[in-house]
């Protein structure tokens, strides 16, 4: 496949209109999410199972043109799509990797296990969407036969440039039957949502919850006002450029704190605001008149019965007991009961959020390795890994934050 040139294939599948005659699909791989209609791809997106604002064109767009997910950052763009009497009727964003990070679904150890037995594991083939473990749909698609066809290309990607792998990480259920029906294999891991049981406020909530948990709140929250911290919420095309320069400086200094640059450029976040405004909330913390933290929640399809809202950063520039449970947990669940949001998710792992009563939620990922005899060991170490995710589960679930129901 040439560097600037879309590599075309022409290839049959089953289950036309009658579901006998074949469909004849024309796939393109293309290196830039920028050479696909934005209308034609989100159009695609808001057909899906699970929808999210991180699957938008706009969204994907910004990663790539302010250089956070590029092949200088290791993320080579691949973007394959699946075409009938030239409509683009699939369509998903896959990137050759040269390392894991910023995935949020770990396969270090099988690149080391390929390294120990002389096996090169980069570049793999992946499926994802860069630096945002929410899961949703991935493989975008009109109908399931059109889905199939995506995938198949997708497998034929990697083994025309001799990948090691391909991984579809979070995806949705109809992604998952794609998956299975071509063999990939299944991987199963845990997140923590939130659910809105129909609170009035937060009180509301606060009296849901075990008495030992609703004191531990309250105790949490009463630190940072003690501290003098107060907060301001910003919505949508409220946020100025001034207040996204703060934000910034806080989500820089959460990851120089651990010797890391950050994943996103000052220049994503430039076209969030232009772009995608409607999908951001952000909260920021001041003292004594002055801002010193912040904290970013993205949104979805609020004053809808399917609104959602989801972690995503923060950071400080002073520090303050609590400060990140009021920012990250207790100002976004208090603004999503104002606001009829239905689910809140937190992010990539925590078993510390059961506490703030957001409730352990299975996530999957599908993979497929080249190599047989590694893949038969991946598929017993998931076959192995899947008993102890449920196992894991149903000990959380036993701790439950919120009250026992009367018997």
């Amino acid at each position: 496949m040439e560097k600037d040139t879309p590599s075309e294939v022409n290839h049959l599948s089953g289950g036309g209109s009658n579901g006998k005659e074949p469909l004849n699909y024309v796939t393109r791989v293309l290196n830039s999410p920028l050479e696909i209609d934005p209308v034609a791809w989100d159009g695609l997106l808001t057909a899906q199972d699970a929808p999210s604002p991180f699957m938008r064109h706009a969204y994907l767009a910004a990663m790539h043109t302010s250089d956070s997910a590029t092949i200088d950052t290791g993320w080579e763009p691949q973007f394959v799509t699946v075409w009938h009497n030239k409509q683009l009727v699939a369509a998903c964003p896959m990137y050759l990797k040269t390392h894991s990070y910023g995935e949020y679904v770990f396969d270090w150890a099988w690149a080391n296990a390929y390294e120990q037995h002389g096996l090169r594991y980069y570049p793999k083939g992946l499926c994802a969407v860069p630096f945002t473990p929410v899961p949703g749909s991935r493989l975008l698609a009109r109908n399931a036969s059109a889905r199939l066809a995506l995938l198949q290309a997708m497998l034929d990607v990697c083994q025309q440039k001799n990948l090691s792998s391909l991984h579809v990480l979070l995806l949705s259920d109809a992604d998952r039957v794609a998956c299975d029906a071509l063999g990939l294999l299944a991987r199963q891991s845990v997140q923590f949502h939130w659910h809105n049981r129909g609170f009035e406020s937060f009180e509301g909530f606060l009296a849901s919850l075990s008495q030992d948990k609703r004191k531990k709140i309250k105790q949490e929250r009463k630190r940072v006002a003690q501290a003098g911290v107060t907060f301001q919420t910003l919505v949508g095309q409220d946020i100025t450029p001034q207040d996204w320069d703060f934000f910034y400086a806080c989500y820089e200094r959460t990851y120089l704190e651990h010797g890391n640059a950050p994943y996103l450029t000052r220049d994503f976040f430039t076209r969030m605001q232009h772009d995608m405004p409607e999908n951001w909330v952000m909260f920021v913390a001041r003292r004594e008149g002055r801002p010193m933290a912040s904290s970013l929640i993205a949104v979805q399809d609020v004053g809808l019965p399917t609104a959602s809202a989801y972690g995503r950063y923060w950071g400080a520039l002073e520090r303050v007991d609590c400060l990140h449970f009021e920012a990250c947990y207790y100002q976004p669940l208090q603004w999503c009961i104002a606001n009829g949001v239905q689910r809140f998710e937190g992010g990539a792992q925590g078993e510390h959020k059961m506490a703030r009563a957001l409730m352990p939620v299975p996530t999957h990922s599908a993979h497929w390795l080249a190599h047989p005899a590694f893949a038969d060991a991946v598929d017993r170490f998931l076959e192995r890994e899947r008993e102890g995710v449920n196992a894991y589960m149903s000990h959380l679930e036993a701790r439950s934050p919120f009250k026992a129901e009367p018997m």
